[in-house]
């Protein structure tokens, strides 16, 4: 955890892998975020889907909006923005905004 950092109420964190998360300076994660750092599937489909933890680093100055969900493996670049509700699989560039399920690029974001 890095400091100046505002994490709001009801954030789920990865109980079993929190030591693979950063979270870099000045981020914001809003209500309801969930920043899932493994996978692993159902008994009854062990075999067929692979279990995983992979790191998450959230970079300085990125706002995750409300019940936006973090997958393994995503590094949300410096000063990007994650839309609220938004599924993010994929590295997310810095300075960019992003939205949906899964989330994409909307637009790169420059300062007023």
């Amino acid at each position: 955890m890095g400091k100046h950092i505002n994490v709001a109420c009801d954030v789920h964190i990865d109980p079993d892998w929190p030591e693979l998360i950063t979270i870099q300076d000045g981020v914001g994660i809003s209500p309801r975020v969930m920043l899932i750092a493994h996978s692993r599937p159902l008994v009854n489909l062990k075999g067929f889907l692979p279990s995983f933890a992979c790191g998450i680093v959230i970079k300085r100055g990125a706002w995750i909006g409300a019940g936006a969900i973090i997958l393994p493996g995503v590094i949300v670049g410096e000063g990007a923005v994650v839309g609220a509700g938004s599924v993010v699989t994929k590295d997310v560039p810095r300075q960019t905004l992003v939205g949906g399920t899964p989330a994409k690029v909307i637009k790169k974001l420059r300062r007023l």
